[in-house]
């Protein structure tokens, strides 16, 4: 068994649905590491449900796009939806790890690809790659977190605190 299938596989492989819920992602770090945002966009058929984008310190870039794809999760848990859930991102790595396509080296990546991976408990989800074209809200929101400084709420803070992720 090679050492990409110890890593934990949890995705589905499957198409992205023309309808449903779909939450894009995005993460960005300014001078690598440096200042970072998370951005996510929520959609059901189309429709945008919400739009968020924070301020999550100084980190990398692979850093904030795992912080964005747990914020998201948070987000989704908190709807308390039983839905099928369709996560976007243009992060190759991010998807190619969630999927078991790539290991995960990186120490303080394997801790948030744990953290994901514990939040989709449950979960209905199935992770796809988008070109980057295709979530320019979920950047925009991102690089607004950055610029405005806004401050993840405290509930996010609490369930980061609890698996030890500082912000």
């Amino acid at each position: 068994m090679s050492n990409v299938n110890n890593q934990l596989s949890f995705i589905p492989q499957e198409e992205t649905p023309s309808e449903g819920y779909v939450l894009n992602i995005d993460g960005a770090a300014r001078n690598n590491p440096g200042p970072a945002g998370a951005g996510i966009v929520l959609k059901q058929n189309e429709t945008k449900l919400l739009e968020k984008g924070y301020f999550i310190g100084n980190k990398t870039n692979n850093q904030a796009e795992y912080l964005a794809l747990i914020i998201g999760l948070i987000t989704w848990k908190t709807l308390n939806k039983k839905d099928p859930l369709t996560i976007l991102s243009d992060s190759e790595l991010l998807i190619k790890q969630i999927n078991g396509n790539y290991r995960v080296k990186n120490p303080d990546l394997q801790q948030l690809f744990h953290v994901a991976y514990l939040l989709t408990k449950g979960l209905k989800v199935q992770f796809k790659h988008i070109v980057r074209t295709e979530n320019k809200d979920a950047d925009r929101l991102a690089n607004r977190g950055i610029d405005t400084k806004k401050a993840l709420p405290e509930t996010y803070r609490k369930v980061l605190d609890e698996y030890r992720i500082k912000i």
